[in-house]
């Protein structure tokens, strides 16, 4: 047995699983036929009422009002997903060991939805700036985590929504990191498809350091 664990000790249940399916792409093993699902390699995503598109509504920030964030609980988990899967351009997938999943609110309306899950196992460009050497890195990487996901719904205007989420959550995030997997994160990577948007346009600069473009490996990556 591999004995292979998160750092907080428990399965790494879903790596496991990607990586199976990984190696069955590559032609290395012959998977059974899964028991339940619809067998294309998709998640099956339901769709409710309560996820349906929302009129369009405009707001300034001092409109909104105190924002705030809910982490998903597991009985919301499926209406979190059909959202992201509704509304996202990437839609749902699956995330990868340590992950966390939040709600963005502004009293009791719905404004947008986060995702942060483990980083990418080699980034060159992250790994040149903080200088790590192989050993160094898979000793620490647990620290560094990834943004997966961020939506705002597509009916709600807001401008500079963003700009206030973004470092909400960045500040929330490692305290709830610690108290789930007992590990406090020091570091916190995103990318940005500049095929879709600008680079840097929701955070001042104060907030964000450009690292270069993506030539990373994932989570599953060699080592």
């Amino acid at each position: 047995m591999l004995d292979w664990r998160q750092p907080d000790g428990g399965l790494k249940q879903m790596s496991c699983r990607v990586a199976l399916l990984r190696m069955q792409e590559d032609g290395l093993l012959t998977l059974p036929p899964p028991r339940n699902g619809n067998c294309n390699g998709r998640p099956i995503v339901s769709r409710t009422a309560a996820a349906e598109p929302q009129p369009w509504q405009e707001f300034s920030l001092s409109d909104l009002g105190p924002l705030r964030l809910e982490i998903v609980s597991p009985g919301e988990s499926r209406l979190w997903n059909e959202y992201l899967d509704r509304y996202h351009y990437l839609r749902y997938a699956p995330l990868a060991g340590a992950q966390l999943c939040y709600w963005a609110y502004a009293d009791q309306r719905l404004l947008a939805l986060f995702s942060y899950g483990a980083a990418a196992w080699r980034l060159a460009s992250r790994d040149r700036w903080i200088g790590w050497d192989d050993a160094q890195r898979q000793a620490n990487l647990c620290h560094v985590v990834g943004q997966a996901r961020f939506l705002i719904l597509p009916w709600i205007g807001c401008r500079h929504l963003a700009s206030k989420l973004l470092p909400l959550s960045a500040g929330q995030l490692p305290r709830d990191w610690e108290q789930r997997y007992g590990i406090r994160p020091w570091l916190l990577e995103s990318f940005v498809d500049v095929s879709h948007f600008r680079w840097g346009g929701m955070l001042p600069g104060r907030e964000l350091d450009r690292r270069g473009p993506n030539a990373g490996v994932g989570q599953e990556g060699p080592p």
